[in-house]
């Protein structure tokens, strides 16, 4: 653990200082009259005084439309001379969402990006060999800032140049990679393309896209590391708010920074621990942008139980998706995770696939364009194989293509596109029809 007091600390303790942590916050949307300030009034909070973490969940939400409409800086907490840096989205949803840091804030995204790193024992004398994506992007930065914060030698690569990526891990001897798991699919297939072992690698700290055990599993199978998850949102503070440690089951929530609620995406209303909801949270130490029972989104469940490593953070399973990348096919509600662990956990295709919405009728239909794995058949006995496991499974009617080696587009840099729509013309894999 990086650091040992907070990871492990007594829960009683921890519930004191969250509880005492929320009430400077309130104060302080208040006495900053912003728009989390002004509601906070509308629901007859005056002060801080008096709350109690059981308070939490009949407090605001604060959205990332609230943030759309206070672009840039209408949220801030501080005045804007003690910016120190910003980051945000990359605006694949439309505009960029902005975040800004104090010098404060980037101390505190360290630390919790050494914690990250920590889970899977890096130390002082690793090597990170960082291929997350530099820029706007907090990817990069975090985890850069994070090794730094441990002592590790960070190698900061950002995405793309697959084979100087290889070349710059054999050589340097990283035992840590940072990167998207799309990305390090790719990188430990073009390692074995190359020829090129990479025997000092022992962990993967991967992130940035809803991802699945099966998908974990083909990693494990390419690459020579412990692959785990890693959880964060720029709007949050960025990568290292949770992060799961060697036993990989559940993400570890910085929740003494972090307080963490799940709610039912359609009420609000808060669901029980083990079942998936709306990821809320609120940023109690956070100086330039605190959030208040901010709503992200995301779709996962929470976990109490103790953890074999120690720490007694409260842990999220694995995101399912986000509540807007629901499929609806045929009546049929879906994430496009659940679909990717039947596909691979059917062990008759390769890790790579898409899954194309077909809208060029009125009933939408589900295609997933596959390729098959070594000694994994005919073609057309897969296609049926698989659709059927989708329908026992899941209840759901798709199309599956299994196309030759190579048409499946790999994730190059970043993130890998799982999900496309098509709307007319020709189809957005070749070979679908």
């Amino acid at each position: 653990m990086f650091d040992p007091k907070a990871e492990a600390m007594p829960l009683d303790e921890r519930a004191v200082l969250q509880r005492d942590r929320l009430r400077r916050l309130v104060d302080r949307l208040i006495a900053a009259d912003g728009v989390q300030g002004r509601r906070l009034k509308e629901a007859g909070v005056e002060s801080g005084a008096g709350l109690e973490l059981t308070d939490l969940g009949g407090l605001p939400f604060t959205t990332k439309r609230d943030l759309w409409d206070a672009y840039p800086f209408g949220m801030l907490a501080v005045p804007r001379e003690q910016i120190a840096a910003v980051h945000g989205s990359s605006g694949t949803r439309g505009r960029p969402t902005l975040v800004a840091y104090t010098r404060a804030d980037l101390d505190l995204w360290a630390a919790m990006c050494a914690r990250s790193l920590s889970c899977v024992g890096a130390g002082p004398g690793s090597v990170v060999h960082n291929a997350y994506g530099y820029g706007l992007f907090t990817g990069g930065i975090g985890i850069h800032q994070g090794a730094v914060a441990l002592g590790a030698t960070v190698v900061p690569m950002s995405g793309g140049m697959t084979g100087r990526q290889v070349r710059m891990l054999a050589d340097l001897g990283a035992d840590i990679l940072t990167c998207t798991p799309a990305y390090a699919l790719r990188l430990g297939e073009a390692a074995a393309e190359a020829g090129v072992a990479l025997p000092a690698l022992r962990a993967g700290v991967l992130g940035a896209e809803p991802w699945t055990d099966e998908l974990r599993a083909a990693i494990e199978r390419v690459l020579p590391i412990k692959a785990v998850d890693i959880y964060g949102l720029s709007e949050v503070i960025g990568p290292g708010v949770a992060t799961e440690c060697l036993e990989q089951d559940g993400l570890h929530v910085n929740e003494d920074h972090f307080v963490v609620e799940a709610v039912d995406p359609a009420t609000g209303v808060p669901v029980a621990d083990g079942v998936p909801g709306e990821l809320v949270f609120t940023t109690p130490t956070k100086q330039a942008l605190p959030l208040l029972r901010y709503r992200t989104g995301d779709i996962a469940s929470l976990d109490r139980a103790e953890c074999p490593c120690g720490r007694t953070l409260v842990r999220m399973g694995k995101v399912l998706g986000r509540a807007d990348d629901m499929l609806v096919i045929r009546g049929v509600n879906v994430y496009p995770s659940e679909v990717e662990r039947v596909l691979l956990g059917s062990g008759l295709i390769a890790p790579h696939y898409q899954l194309v919405v077909d809208r060029r009728r009125p009933a939408a239909r589900l295609l997933a364009a596959c390729e098959a794995a070594p000694g994994g058949g005919a073609p057309a006995d897969l296609q049926e194989r698989l659709a059927r496991a989708l329908r026992e499974s899941l209840g759901l009617a798709a199309e599956i293509r299994v196309l030759p080696d190579g048409t499946v587009p790999r994730a190059e840099v970043g993130k890998a596109v799982r999900v496309v729509s098509w709307e007319s013309g020709e189809p957005p894999v070749p070979g679908l029809r």
